[in-house]
């Protein structure tokens, strides 16, 4: 790479913290490390009050890697605290800058911080985006998202349904589309007989996957209706839905009793630590996403990392990473449509096929292929 950027901070969720956002900042993090950067995160030492946070625990399990300098320091609703590691930033004269945006309760805590740090005149500050409008709505949704377009020197979209999106809030700032890179850091492929081993599951079945945090956009009931369709029943053929509840879990079980799918349907709702996620995807014949909305989703590339097939819905930008017919199916958010997909992959013997295609199709999501467009943003 041309003329590494010297000094990097990367302000968002790590270790401590768990989830996907902790594991897209510290793998970035590595990158630029191995760009020959010198690489801090400052990550949350409150993100959300647990009013706010739908899930069991905001923290991980697994021990903090020795290979990265973290610092929890932020604390998203304390005006002081911004102001204090504004300062602090503004005065260390960093490089540059990158924040992962996701959600617009962040804006004021993340937009006061840069932009006190872009005060000093040197550091250039780049968002990645994941969403800039959220799936789920709120009141004032807007007024954050442009608070926070506005605190920053440019943007890296990773779908480009939100580099459309960022183009409703600003004209001026440079932005560019970059997709999710792969998530390759959650261990090496298992055997298919041996992570449905370690997982205590049946080999005599096979298995499709549905993976992450479960939210109602993320289209669960989608899936289990389409599940229910008469000819997977009469397949050897059982869903594993693995990732904790971040919605009301009680319709989801109510429509598993009512279309009788129970003895089918195997529910693993506690957080799946990184060390088990090999596991679950090696198990699998597919993993499908039946999402409702969408902009990107790092399943996707967790999917891409073990060349596990992928069924999605088209919709927001998951279609631009999964080729319809190539490596998966993209079909429309409708159960009729999703049980004839899953149908055909297994009436015509699609896996091999698939799963060969994803080899090659996952070499264009690289992390330095990120890397660079976010040097080219900050250099713009």
């Amino acid at each position: 790479m041309k003329n590494p950027p010297g000094k990097v901070i990367l302000i968002g969720p790590a270790h401590p913290l768990r989830g996907g956002l902790a594991t897209y900042n510290e793998r970035l993090a590595r990158e630029y490390v191995k760009e020959g950067s010198d690489v801090s995160i400052y990550t949350f030492s409150l993100q959300y009050p647990s009013i706010l946070f739908p899930g069991k625990t905001q923290y991980s399990t697994e021990p903090a890697p020795i290979d990265l300098s973290i610092k929890v320091k932020v604390n998203s609703v304390n005006p002081l605290n911004w102001i204090r590691i504004g300062r602090e930033l503004k005065k260390a004269r960093p490089d540059l800058v990158i924040v992962k945006f996701w959600i617009p309760f962040m804006a004021p805590c993340l937009g006061t911080i840069c932009r006190i740090i872009r005060k000093n005149g040197h550091t250039r500050v780049v968002s990645i985006i994941d969403n800039i409008v959220p799936h789920e709505k709120r009141p004032g949704d807007r007024m954050l998202a442009s608070y926070w377009v506005n605190s920053v020197d440019g943007f890296v979209a990773m779908s480009r349904s939100v580099l459309d999106d960022l183009e409703t809030f600003d004209k001026k700032r440079p932005k560019v589309f970059c997709p999710h890179p792969l998530y390759d850091n959650f261990g090496e492929t298992v055997p298919k007989s041996e992570a449905q081993k370690r997982l205590g599951l049946d080999d005599s079945f096979r298995y499709l996957l549905f993976f992450g945090f479960i939210r109602d956009y993320k289209g669960l009931d989608l899936l289990l209706e389409a599940f229910a369709d008469e000819r997977l029943r009469k397949t050897p053929l059982k869903l594993i839905v693995a990732g904790e509840f971040y919605c009301d879990p009680k319709p989801y079980h109510e429509q598993i009793a009512r279309l009788g799918i129970g003895e089918h349907v195997i529910m693993s709702n506690d957080f799946i630590p990184d060390s088990a996620v090999a596991n679950y995807f090696c198990a699998s014949d597919l993993v499908v996403q039946p999402y409702k909305s969408a902009t990107q989703s790092g399943v996707t590339q967790i999917a891409y990392h073990f060349n596990k097939p992928m069924l999605i819905t088209d919709v927001g930008g998951l279609a631009e990473i999964v080729p319809n017919g190539k490596t998966g199916y993209v079909v429309p958010p409708d159960p009729a449509a999703v049980a004839n997909a899953i149908v055909d992959y297994y009436e015509e013997h699609r896996e091999q096929e698939f799963a060969a295609n994803a080899a090659v199709e996952k070499l264009k999501y690289t992390w330095g292929r990120m890397v660079e467009a976010v040097n080219e943003v900050a250099r713009w």
